[in-house]
């Protein structure tokens, strides 16, 4: 069982927030703010209920330490402009040691403490219990609300939590936990699975924890041309993993012993290069010429797409289904974007990563029942593995 943010007292206690700020940044400038508007109904939460904030997330990858191109203070300034002239938002120099201490134990009602970036210390990734039990004294309750960094099990995110006194997640990890463990556990049929991206490879365990679920598993991107070649179809000069090709065979046949649809493109936009540049048509059929490589799913495969999604009641997507961020190959990511936007009675998950973003910059995010903020993590939570981030949480 887990405990989340609503069951709580959190009056006068120090609550320390795992937030996902990981955001894109130009300079220092936060250029897309998705996970921490994301992240503020947990912090607003917080305060309300009259708890002393302290935020704490990892931003890239810093090499050795200290590394002022990935300090958080563009994603604290950006959290101040949205929270409002109500709440005063302080960034700490560091996220351990005596300064860190004293500016918790000063701070005041309705301020909120953003600690630096987690990785500018190694022990962070290598969940070293010593800096674990240094976060953890910061503490009274410890609350995860930052999913995107759940399969990992880090200081911050696992090692942690048994250090401090009270622990549950936050109104984020829910909604994700909530929407995803529902698509899993008790998806309303006829459910369908959409699956791209560039490799089978990275979806093979999604594959196969969905198939004996789904009605029909609609496959678009580069990977699709795998499963094509294994069938014995020319695919040109498009991305094939070879070494996957008997595998792709083995999973063709398990969908039809489980006479589960799987549904790959019936024709193609394809072009000499994956550029603007490329001289983009579209294949007539299944087939693409040796001289030419797909890079989207052509018109009579977004119109077959599009028939199945519209009479889905639960959808779920990981993985675009062309080159989407070129124009001229993104009009199959945009069709199957659509059609769940459009699908009103359906329940739609985006499962994080590309196709997240591409919903996002596409216009489509809000019309959507969840688009996860994970994209490893809602891989990995759709395989059915247990996440550290999630497990830590647990009581019995």
């Amino acid at each position: 069982m887990i405990r989340y943010i609503d069951d709580m007292q959190l009056t006068g206690k120090r609550v320390f927030i795992r937030v996902d700020f990981n955001v894109p940044l130009e300079g220092r400038r936060v250029t897309d703010d998705t996970r921490i508007r994301e992240a503020l109904p947990t912090i607003r939460r917080a305060l309300e209920m009259g708890g002393k904030v302290i935020l704490a997330s990892h931003l890239g990858r810093p090499k050795a330490g200290p590394d002022p191109k990935l300090s958080l203070e563009p994603a604290a300034s950006k959290l101040a402009d949205l929270l409002g002239a109500k709440h005063e938002v302080i960034l700490a120099d560091d996220c351990v040691g005596d300064g860190v201490k004293k500016q918790v134990r000063e701070l005041k009602d309705g301020q909120v403490l953003v600690l630096e970036n987690l990785r500018f210390h190694k022990e962070e990734e290598a969940n070293d219990e010593a800096f674990a039990r240094e976060l953890a004294a910061l503490a009274d309750v410890y609350i995860n609300d930052a999913f995107g960094t759940a399969h990992r099990a880090h200081a911050s995110t696992a090692g942690m939590v048994p250090f401090v006194k009270e622990k549950g997640a936050g109104l984020l990890m829910r909604k994700e936990i909530e929407y995803l463990g529902g698509v899993l556990k008790n998806p309303e049929k006829p459910f369908v699975a959409i699956l791209g991206g560039s490799k089978v490879s990275d979806k093979i365990k999604v594959i196969e924890s969905l198939l004996p679920k789904v009605d029909a598993l609609l496959i678009g991107g580069a990977m699709a041309y795998t499963f094509l070649k294994a069938q014995g179809i020319e695919v040109g000069k498009s991305r094939v993993e070879e070494d996957k090709l008997s595998l792709a065979t083995k999973i063709l046949d398990a969908a039809q012993r489980l006479k589960t649809a799987i549904v790959l493109p019936v024709d193609h936009v394809v072009a000499n290069e994956p550029t603007e540049k490329g001289v983009k048509s579209e294949t007539p059929d299944r087939a693409i010429p040796a001289d030419l490589m797909g890079l989207d799913i052509g018109p009579k495969t977004r119109a077959q797409f599009n028939q199945h999604i519209r009479n889905a009641k639960t959808v779920i997507w990981n993985g675009p289904m062309g080159l989407f961020e070129v124009e001229q190959f993104a009009e199959g990511t945009r069709t199957v974007a659509d059609s769940m936007a459009n699908n009103r009675g359906a329940v739609t998950v985006i499962g994080g990563g590309d196709s997240a973003a591409a919903v996002q910059q596409m216009g489509y995010g809000d019309k959507m029942s969840h688009v996860s903020t994970g994209g490893g993590a809602s891989l990995e939570f759709l395989e059915g593995r247990e996440l550290p981030g999630i497990k830590a949480l647990e009581t019995k």
